[in-house]
């Protein structure tokens, strides 16, 4: 199902690319750079607390604009980009409070960042001045990334998940709300990405502001679904699903060649 999801992502930009030259015939290339901060986290199921972890991110971009169609401009970008991604879960009780971790008498943080580099392909279409102005557009496509790092960062060796067991030779498992955490999950602490290659379809929009003799300037909010896992999802793995999620926020230049 997700990999159709996929593929009916590029299908849709091959076709707003195989419609082009039906209107007003363009001709220009452009190159630049960008770069911005990216919020991240992972859908778990079963489902994992997380804050949303930070990471910048950035790379080169290139774009066509092939023709301008009534007042649209319709152009394909692609982008080759550096990305920290990852996860930060939020350890709490079920007072809502920091667990405090036995060993270390600290509050128990964790934080997995996950380094990638990205692809991403889109159908760019723009509305507004098409030179020495400011016009607004709107990004659309596929993305694809290969994890380059892996890194954890924690404070403690075991993780206080407050299972207790009565001395009485009870076997239910009793649970602490004022000191251990909610989530007894934590399985995904020390699982290894198994899944190097991640796909996914990616929607932007902002405003683009082009300054004679200087260049293109435009800022864009960018949201990527992911549709492949970090971990297996199979009937015998623990994740049914392990996406990620990725809001960016970009700042990028261009120039004309």
């Amino acid at each position: 199902m997700m990999r159709r999801h996929f593929f009916i992502a590029i299908l849709l930009l091959t076709t707003l690319c195989a419609n082009a030259q039906v209107g007003e015939y363009r001709n220009r290339f452009s190159v630049g750079v960008g770069a911005g901060y990216a919020l991240n986290s992972i859908s778990f199921q079963p489902d994992v607390q997380q804050k949303m972890h930070g990471g910048l991110f950035g790379g080169i971009m290139g774009r066509y604009t092939a023709e301008k169609y009534f007042s649209t401009l319709c152009a394909i970008q692609a982008e080759l980009n550096i990305a920290q991604l990852g996860w930060e879960q939020k350890i709490q009780t079920l007072d809502g409070l920091p667990v405090i971790n036995p060993e270390t008498q600290v509050a128990e943080q964790y934080k997995r960042d996950i380094t990638y580099i990205q692809i991403p392909v889109f159908a760019h279409l723009s509305w507004g001045k098409e030179h020495r102005g400011v016009n607004a557009f709107v990004n659309l496509g596929p993305q694809i990334g290969l994890m380059i790092s892996d890194k954890t960062t924690c404070n403690y060796n075991k993780p206080f998940t407050s299972k207790m067991f009565p001395s009485d030779g009870e076997q239910e498992i009793k649970w602490s709300s004022k000191k251990g955490r909610a989530s007894y999950l934590v399985e995904q602490e020390t699982m290894p990405v198994e899944n190097k290659l991640d796909f996914g379809i990616a929607l932007g929009a902002g405003i683009e502001a082009e300054i004679k003799n200087i260049g293109r300037f435009n800022l864009e909010g960018r949201y990527y679904y992911g549709l492949g896992n970090i971990y297996g999802d199979s009937k015998r793995d623990f994740f049914g699903k392990s996406a990620h999620g990725t809001i960016y926020i970009r700042l990028s230049y261009l120039r004309d060649i």
